[in-house]
């Protein structure tokens, strides 16, 4: 699937609806940069909520055990699959690209 990229006045009223839709859904962060490469930020941990805060400017990934905080964000691009958001780009105010990926938990048997 290709990802396509919101425009800035609509980050909040996306971060918002989708936060209620990805209830239950585990999140992994990968963040990459020309200075350090790529590495993985958290692994596989429930997702409590995206916000965007545009008087902070400021998106807010809320996971369990941990806040992930992405200041001066530039640019926001989503991925859609069947069941709805599978990840979402964005890059800040120093040129990084923070990738979070979405998941649904695993059903152990």
């Amino acid at each position: 699937m290709a990802a396509r990229s919101l425009p800035k006045t609509e980050w909040q009223a996306y971060c918002d609806g989708m936060s209620k839709r990805l209830a239950g859904r585990q999140a992994e962060i990968e963040v990459t940069g020309l200075s350090f490469g790529a590495h993985t930020a958290t692994k596989w941990l429930p997702l409590l909520g995206i916000t965007y805060d545009p008087k902070g400017d400021l998106v807010e990934v809320a996971l369990e055990g941990l806040d992930h905080l992405i200041h001066q964000p530039r640019e926001i691009a989503v991925e859609d699959g069947p069941e709805g958001l599978t990840a979402m780009q964005i890059v800040d105010g120093d040129q990084r690209r923070q990738i979070v990926k979405l998941r649904e938990p695993l059903m152990l048997t």
